[in-house]
C-alpha cells in the first residue's frame, strides 16, 4: 500500500510517502502565502522522488490541512505527531513538538494513543518564530544558533518569554557587551522553562521525544534536557513527524475527516 502524509505548517510544508509502511520519499518546503499550492508541490515532489504515479490514500494535517483538496482525510496535528513519534521511537511516552508558530507537549498511553496534551498557540513564546526574531536581533543565521549556544560559558538570564519583551532584553544585553553565545543559551533556557511549565500540566514520562523544526537545534534540545532533567530523543525525521504520522494513519481503514 502506498500512502502519503502532508503537513501544512505556518512556516513549512512537509511530506512523507510510505510504501508498505517504509519511508520512500520526504520533502520540506516553505509554505508561503498559498498553503494549498505548497501542499500540491510537496505531493508532486514525493511521487517523483518515489517513482510512483498513484497513491492509495493521503492524510493532511497541520494548520493548513483544509487547503489540501486531494487529501482523502484530514487529521489533527496532535494525533499525527503522536503516530509519527511512535513510528520513529517505538514506545515513546511523551512527545514535545516545537514548530514555527506553536509548541505542544503530548502524553501518550502505552499503546501509543494520545492521553493528554498541552498546547501554546496563542503567542510566539517557545516557538521557532521566537528564535527567528532573536536571531535577527543578534545578526546570526538561525542555523548557527544551536552550535553557538553550546559554546556559552554563562547563559544570560532572560526573564521574559514574551517575544517582544525578550527581544528588548536581548538588545539591552547586546548594549552591555554580553557575549552572543551566552545570550543565545539564555534564550534557549527561557524556551525550555516555558515548555517545562506546559509539560508539568500533562506529566512527563520517559522515553521523551522532541519533534518539529526546533528539534534540529541542539542548543534548544540541550536546554530542555537540563530543565527537565532527562534525556530527550531526537530523530533525523523529527521535523517531519506530523507528516509521517499522517502517512501512517492514512493506511488505517475508514479514516474520516476530523
Amino acid at each position: 500500500m502506498i500512502t502519503a502524509g502532508i503537513d501544512i505548517g505556518s512556516v513549512s510544508a512537509k511530506g512523507i510517502l510510505l510504501v508498505d509502511g517504509a519511508i520512500k520519499a520526504s520533502h520540506v518546503c516553505f509554505t508561503g502565502y498559498r498553503s494549498g499550492e505548497a501542499g500540491a508541490a510537496v505531493f508532486a515532489r514525493l511521487k517523483e522522488e518515489a517513482g510512483v504515479e498513484h497513491v492509495d490514500a493521503v492524510v493532511a494535517t497541520g494548520y493548513g490541512r483544509k487547503n489540501v483538496p486531494f487529501a482523502t482525510a484530514t487529521v489533527t496535528e496532535i494525533t499525527c505527531h503522536a503516530a509519527g513519534a511512535c513510528y520513529l521511537c517505538g514506545q515513546v511516552m511523551t512527545v514535545i513538538d516545537v514548530g514555527g508558530q506553536d509548541s505542544k507537549v503530548i502524553a501518550l498511553s502505552p499503546d501509543g494513543k494520545v492521553k493528554d496534551f498541552a498546547m501554546n498557540d496563542k503567542c510566539a513564546a517557545g516557538t521557532g518564530r521566537f528564535l527567528e526574531v532573536i536571531s535577527r536581533a543578534l545578526e546570526l543565521d538561525l542555523a548557527d544558533f544551536g552550535a553557538a549556544s553550546l559554546q556559552a560559558d554563562n547563559p544570560s538570564p532572560i526573564s521574559s518569554t514574551c517575544t517582544v519583551f525578550a527581544e528588548t532584553e536581548v538588545i539591552s544585553l547586546i548594549a552591555r557587551g554580553e557575549k552572543r553565545e551566552n545570550i543565545i543559551a539564555g534564550i534557549h533556557e527561557a524556551i525550555a522553562r516555558r515548555i517545562s511549565s506546559m509539560a508539568a500540566r500533562v506529566g512527563v514520562r520517559e522515553p521523551v521525544m522532541m519533534t518539529g523544526g526546533v528539534s534540529r537545534n541542539p542548543g534548544a534540545v540541550a536546554a530542555l534536557e537540563k530543565v527537565l532533567g532527562l534525556k530527550i530523543l531526537v530523530h533525523e525525521y523529527g521535523q517531519l513527524s506530523g507528516a509521517l504520522g499522517a502517512a501512517v494513519l492514512a493506511a488505517e481503514p475508514k479514516r474520516e475527516r476530523l
